[in-house]
């Protein structure tokens, strides 16, 4: 027993041995395969027919070491849609297997900092690698056409230099950017259809974020499937309409006792703006119950929380962040986390779930 003991430390002792005799070639080697398989991983193409809703970004403007600023992913017949675009969501996109390249259009629910920090990141990626020739929509309410315009301002050097590094073949001027595509409701509407191609119909519909002003959400309708973005905003009877027996409702969520612990701990930190800040929040957003409730009232089949409100550092506080919430809706129910994937194949009923980090 002990000789045998010792042979297989001596057995563990030449392989680290070997691994850092050889560490160079073992690296080139490992490196080489790793960037291979990076290079060739198709999600996008991998999918079979039907939505797919990913979580490219699942935080809020609080720091969350696990999580991006707002970003949902649309996958349909080969395009991607992009719903909000916080900080950390494009490299997410890009960790996930999807291609930024690929992006059809870019919806934003309103214009927060949090939920477009990420544009500037997205155009030149999806331009740099799509060989797009045309610039990225951006479809949101009326006044995005300012933000677009700063962000191409923004970026007008940068889009020279990398022209002229690297061609008009490669990197056409005309793909540079975005361009605004801002929608209005007809008077006394509250929803109107954005998009309509290939069988795909995105509607937005007006919610509740006061003082920010417009601020919607978003409906995708495909192939007998349904998806929900409640964008921003407290609990309002229109996103239990538009959901209406959706197949999944991705609803914002904030946990308004654990803002208040954070208010506490500012308050004994002297951090006055802070304290400020930690009382307001709650009263433009949507509690894990409430969501809850809305989703049992629009008959949703399955509901995922996203924009987490306050940062969640540890799995083990998961249960407490969404206390109260099973007793509210019987269906099943998704603390969203980055790289979370869910599929909804065409003209089934079926809600497939995996992740993609």
């Amino acid at each position: 027993m002990k000789k045998l003991g010792l042979g297989l430390l001596l057995m563990v002792l030449f392989v680290i041995g070997a691994a850092l005799l050889f560490q160079e070639q073992i690296g080139e080697r490992l490196f080489a395969g790793a960037v291979e398989s990076a290079v060739t991983r198709d999600v996008i193409g991998d999918l079979p027919e039907g939505m797919h809703v990913a979580l490219c970004g699942s935080g809020s403007p609080l720091p969350d070491p696990t999580r991006a600023g707002p970003c949902s992913a649309v996958i349909i017949d080969g395009k991607l849609f992009i719903v909000d675009i916080g900080g950390g969501a494009v490299r997410n996109l890009g960790l996930m297997g999807l291609n930024p390249g690929a992006t059809e259009a870019l919806l934003l629910t309103h214009f927060h900092s949090d939920h477009i920090d990420g544009m500037g990141e997205l155009m030149l990626q999806r331009w740099a690698g799509g060989g797009r020739d045309a610039p990225l929509p951006v479809i949101a309410p009326e006044g995005v056409d300012a933000i677009v315009d700063g962000l191409n301002a923004a970026y007008a050097a940068d889009v020279q230099y990398r022209i002229a590094h690297h061609g008009e073949a490669t990197m056409p001027a005309s793909g540079a950017g975005g361009a605004a595509r801002p929608f209005t409701f007809p008077e006394g509407q509250e929803q109107m259809v954005v998009y309509d191609k290939h069988g795909i119909r995105i509607t937005a519909f007006s919610v509740a974020h006061k003082p920010i002003t417009p601020a919607v959400g978003y409906r995708f309708d495909y192939k007998g499937r349904s998806v929900v973005f409640s964008g921003d905003t407290v609990k309002l009877p229109v996103v239990a309409n538009i959901c209406n027996g959706c197949d999944l409702l991705v609803h914002e969520v904030l946990n308004a006792k654990m803002v208040g612990t954070l208010e506490t701990a500012f308050e004994k930190a002297g951090r006055k703006r802070l304290v400020k800040i930690m009382a307001d929040i709650p009263d433009y957003h949507t509690t894990p119950v409430e969501a809850a409730e809305t989703a049992k009232d629009g008959k949703a089949k399955m509901l995922v929380f996203s924009h987490i409100v306050p940062a969640l550092p540890l799995g083990y506080l998961d249960a407490y962040f969404m206390k109260g919430a099973n007793a509210a809706y019987d269906g099943p129910i998704v603390l969203g986390k980055d790289g979370r994937l869910f599929s909804l194949p065409a003209n089934k009923d079926s809600i497939e779930q995996g992740s993609l980090l």
